[in-house]
């Protein structure tokens, strides 16, 4: 049994916490650890690191994880621990990845790796130049509903696509009447706010690696709520976009056009739905289900507005089974990344991948100030 000592930052938030301590480095930790090609086992063994001592010690001691500090410095200058794991705010992430970086550490992180893009690649380089092996968590491409979406395409299902529409969001509470379920920190300019910054780096890699390369966006931002109130009872102002509504333009042609928003009510499958217009077919696709309609199977409606609708367009379509088992796509990115450390396992996802990221956000809050569309340039290395 190998064992890599993993030091992971900001676990007390939402995402750190549930997806990537409870549901991935522990679940790994439970099964006996990742499996690599020769049949050896490789166990993680966590230490938590934040600012408040207390809430760390809380999540270690409920977990059974035997170690935990609120010293970053002293974590990072342990040789016993290899990898350094971030989830915490996106304005710490670049010194933080630095400082691990220069210790000597491999490093895997959420995003944004950075909220602009000069910081972003100078953190992707010094990672090159030190020679540590790097990744971003790219987690939407690990859904069962994007992964069907993937088979269908290498398929051929499709046919050439034409065109994908995305819906993501629903209604956050202001936190008056009602608190709000995402943290206020989000509607902040000043503190790493907006949901362009944070969903258009998703955006891109799912676009990227599902429909085609993105080449060009023009995106609207808003801010369509401007006063919420915090986690202690105090109003604010939310001056960061809390809306985002983009197109893109793809290599081979197809456009894309993504909704992102925190103030609509939803009424679709999912919080986020994809639907891919193909020559050949089309598909909609949620978290975890996703459903097609063949060109054979395409009915043939005729504009009447002064009759009512006697086509169930739902009813036409198929849903794709679950042939396979999806298991937490944070949990199998982890797996890949941890064969890519210690078994040389295929990994596309670097630091410079989650550069691209930023640039798409950053981009798209320029087009919004500009109002116009922007070509996005090749990222050099």
């Amino acid at each position: 049994m190998r064992r890599i000592g993993v030091i992971m930052h900001g676990v007390t938030g939402r995402m750190g916490y549930n997806q990537h301590l409870v549901r991935s480095v522990l679940a790994i930790r439970d099964q006996g650890g990742v499996a690599l090609s020769t049949g050896e086992r490789v166990m993680l063994d966590p230490i938590l690191v934040g600012r408040n001592a207390e809430k760390v010690g809380a999540i270690a001691k409920r977990h059974g994880v035997e170690r935990w500090t609120d010293d970053i410095d002293a974590a990072l200058a342990d040789p016993n621990d290899s990898l350094f794991f971030d989830a915490g705010t996106t304005q710490m992430r670049g010194s933080l990845l630095s400082k691990a970086i220069a210790a000597g550490k491999d490093v895997y992180c959420e995003k944004p790796i950075s909220d602009n893009v000069e910081e972003a690649l100078d953190v992707a380089r010094q990672a090159e130049r030190a020679g540590i092996k790097h990744g971003v968590v790219q987690d939407k491409l690990f859904l069962p509903g994007l992964r069907k979406l993937a088979m269908l395409r290498d398929s051929g299902f499709f046919g050439r696509i034409l065109s994908v529409r995305g819906e993501f969001g629903y209604w956050v509470f202001e936190g008056d009447w009602q608190a709000a379920q995402r943290p206020s920190w989000n509607y902040r300019t000043a503190d790493g706010g907006g949901i362009i910054l944070d969903m258009l780096c998703h955006w891109r890699y799912v676009l990227d690696n599902l429909f085609g390369k993105v080449q060009a966006v023009s995106c609207l931002g808003a801010t369509h709520i401007p006063r919420r109130v915090d986690e202690a009872g105090r109003p604010y102002e939310a001056d960061a976009d809390d809306a985002a509504y983009a197109t893109f333009e793809l290599e081979g042609g197809a456009i894309a056009h993504i909704n992102s928003s925190w103030a609509v009510r939803v009424r679709r499958d999912d919080l986020v739905t994809f639907q891919v217009d193909g020559t050949h077919g089309s598909a909609v696709a949620g978290l975890t289900r996703c459903f097609t309609q063949h060109r054979v199977n395409t009915p043939k409606p005729v504009w009447n507005p002064d009759v009512p609708q006697t086509i169930d367009f739902f009813g036409g379509w198929e849903e794709v089974p679950n042939n396979t088992l999806y298991e937490n796509g944070f949990k199998a990115q982890w797996e890949m990344f941890v064969r890519h450390l210690c078994d040389d396992g295929p990994w596309p996802y670097d630091l410079f991948e989650g550069v691209k990221g930023v640039q798409l956000a950053e981009l798209g809050l320029r087009s919004w100030k500009e109002r116009r569309w922007l070509d996005v340039p090749a990222i050099e290395r």
